[in-house]
């Protein structure tokens, strides 16, 4: 029996060491495509400075509203209200649309809640700086993934 065991240990090692010569040699050479530079550099640019996220663009020119369409596409919004008063939600949503008149606003209900989301940011840096500015005025402010609507 314990001559059996130090057979298949023996066994064991020698086919380790088989193994292990066998990767001598090998060279392991990484292409990088060109578009994951330009990307990191893109997401870079905007953690750093996501004021300036939509002047930043990866060869897009600026949008001409009249001729494009909107799109839905993946984004952030950022959630000013959540609760079960209906009025209350639309209150906020005119409150917010008076001080913000440029960025649009969404109301959902999933029973038994109302929830007001404002904004379609492109990426998480240009929501959290928005939240950043509107945190005093509302009481809880969160940030959501979802589809958004962008100019095409």
């Amino acid at each position: 029996m314990l001559y059996q065991k130090g057979l298949i240990l023996l066994s064991a090692i020698c086919l380790m060491c088989i193994q292990a010569k066998g990767q001598e040699g090998n060279n392991v050479i990484i292409q990088q495509d060109s578009l994951i530079t330009l990307l990191q550099n893109f997401r870079a640019a905007n953690e750093i400075n996501p004021t300036t996220a939509r002047l930043i663009s990866l060869g897009s020119k600026p949008v001409d509203k009249a001729k494009a369409t909107r799109v839905k596409r993946k984004g952030f919004r950022v959630q000013i209200y959540a609760g079960s008063n209906r009025s209350e939600a639309y209150a906020i949503q005119a409150r917010f649309r008076n001080q913000h008149s440029d960025i649009d606003t969404y109301i959902s209900y999933s029973e038994p809640n109302y929830r007001v989301k404002v904004g379609d940011f492109r990426s998480r840096a240009q929501a959290n700086e928005f939240m950043r500015t509107i945190r005093s005025q509302y009481k809880n402010v969160f940030i959501f993934q979802e589809d958004i609507w962008v100019w095409e």
